[in-house]
C-alpha cells in the first residue's frame, strides 16, 4: 500500500515515514503544498496524510483540487487545529477523517486501515481461493494452515490480493510495494514472487499468482 505524506515538519514526518515503512507501507513523504499537489495529482496513492498547514499549496487546498478528479482515494487530515469548525471545515472539503496533534502512532496506524477497509467496499479478510489475508493481524493462511511471511513479503501478497483479477504491472508493484525511489532492478519482483509461491505451495492445490510475460502478475480464483 503506498502513502502519501505532506509534512513540513521534519522530525514528525521521519517518524510516522519510519513507522508506516515498519507496518509494509511505502511511503512518499514531501514538505511542502506544491509538491504535495504535484505528487497527488501524478502518481497512484492508497491514502492521503496531509497536514494542513503547510508552505505554498495548504492542505485543504490540496484536499479540494485531488477531489476534483479523484473521489475514492482516503485522504486525512493531521493538523494542529482543533475545533469543531475547523473539523467541519476539513471534512467538507472532502477528508475522510480528521486527526489531531499531538497524537499516538498506532491511532493514526488504525485510521489508515479504517479508510483502506471501507475503500474496499468490505470486511477486513482478503481472500482468493483456499489464500486468506488478514491486513490488522497480518497474518496468512492457506487452506486453514498459518504461513509465515516477512513484512515485504506480506506487502506484496497483499498488494495483489487488493488487486485480484487485475494485471499488476512491475511498475505499479514497485511503486506500492516498495518505496518510489527505489532503484534496484525490477528483478527483485521476480525474487519476491517466487518467495510467495514456495511458500503458498505449502498449502497444497495450484499457485494462484500467473505471470503476465513482459507486464507483471496477476492473482485469480481458481476453479
Amino acid at each position: 500500500m503506498r502513502i502519501l505524506f505532506v509534512e513540513d515538519e521534519k522530525g514528525i514526518a521521519n517518524f510516522i515515514k519510519q513507522g508506516l515503512e515498519e507496518e509494509g507501507f511505502a511511503v512518499d513523504v514531501v514538505p511542502n503544498g506544491n509538491l504535495g499537489l504535484e505528487f497527488a495529482q501524478t502518481n497512484e496513492y492508497d491514502c492521503l496524510l496531509l497536514d494542513w498547514m503547510v508552505p505554498g499549496v495548504s492542505g485543504i487546498e490540496i484536499c479540494r483540487r485531488v477531489r476534483l478528479t479523484n473521489t475514492t482515494v482516503p485522504i486525512i487530515f493531521l493538523t494542529a487545529k482543533d475545533t469543531v469548525d475547523d473539523t467541519v471545515f476539513g471534512l467538507g472539503a472532502g477528508a475522510n477523517d480528521y486527526i489531531k496533534k499531538p497524537f499516538e502512532f498506532e491511532e493514526l496506524l488504525a485510521r489508515i486501515r479504517v479508510q483502506l477497509r471501507a475503500k474496499e467496499n468490505g470486511g477486513t479478510m482478503l481472500m482468493c481461493n483456499d489464500i486468506v489475508l488478514d491486513p490488522e493481524t497480518h497474518q496468512v493462511t492457506r487452506g486453514g494452515k498459518v504461513i509465515s511471511m516477512t513484512p515485504k513479503e506480506f506487502s506484496l501478497l497483499e498488494f495483489l490480493m487488493r488487486n485480484k483479477g487485475k494485471v499488476c504491472t512491475r511498475t505499479r508493484i514497485i511503486e506500492h510495494v516498495w518505496d518510489i525511489h527505489f532503484d534496484a532492478d525490477t528483478s527483485v519482483i521476480d525474487v519476491y514472487i517466487n518467495y510467495l509461491r514456495r511458500k503458498l505451495g505449502a498449502g497444497g492445490g495450484m499457485h494462484l499468482i500467473e505471470t503476465v510475460r513482459g507486464v507483471g502478475y496477476v492473482m485469480r480464483d481458481q476453479p
